[in-house]
């Protein structure tokens, strides 16, 4: 067996540490850095609107006006107190956008809700009216999880990733995954290591 897991190029460059974290790239413009925020992120927009009770067609005008708003705002994010993080900054926004077109409906009464939905949602805590112990909160947040293992995923040889899956999300002991893998225990900490260091890198400033 090998002592650690052979480099390859595209291993090589996800351990690069001069990359900028993708929500530094979306501040710069970069539009492929958008469309990987915009993908990690959009289920989880679209999950804690329809827990606000938007129908489906109401859903996407929404979600367009949170994702403008992000868009116009990101520059000024900036994470100022120990329990401040994008998602609730993303979380508050939908709050407010959600709020925003009740509202509208308020004073244009003709679809269904105005202001008797406007009423039951302004009793509602903020900033969402989510239970964070819910199954179907959990599910979100386990999906935006795994979102992000596939921004990095590519970026891996099989057998790194293969190794890195089997430690750090099934919970299996390297010595386990070793024999599995045909690698060492050593090796196998490494590959964990390797892709754990990626995944921040990548996301440090999104999912803490």
């Amino acid at each position: 067996m090998t002592d650690l897991p052979e480099i390859t190029g595209s291993d090589r460059q996800s351990s690069s540490g001069t990359s900028r974290s993708l929500l530094e790239r979306a501040r710069a413009d970069d539009a492929a850095a958008w469309d990987r925020l915009v993908g990690l992120y959009a289920p989880l927009v679209l999950h804690w609107c329809r827990c606000r009770g938007l129908q489906e067609p109401d859903v996407a005008d929404v979600f367009q006006e949170v994702f403008l708003a992000v868009a116009t705002h990101i520059g000024g994010f900036r994470k100022r107190q120990p329990g401040d993080t994008f998602r609730g900054w993303l979380r508050t926004i939908t709050s407010n956008k959600v709020l925003d077109h009740f509202r509208r409906r308020q004073r244009h009464p003709g679809g269904v809700g105005g202001s008797e939905a406007l009423d039951r949602l302004t009793l509602l805590p903020a900033p969402l009216s989510i239970d964070e112990g819910s199954i179907a909160e959990v599910q979100a947040e386990r999906g935006l999880f795994h979102r992000a293992l596939e921004l990095v995923r590519g970026e891996f040889e099989p057998h790194t990733w293969q190794a890195f899956w089997k430690t750090a999300v099934e919970g299996r002991m390297a010595n386990d995954v070793a024999a599995d893998l045909g690698m060492s225990a050593g090796a196998v900490r490494v590959a964990k290591s390797r892709v754990l260091h990626r995944l921040r890198e990548e996301l440090r400033d999104l999912l803490e």
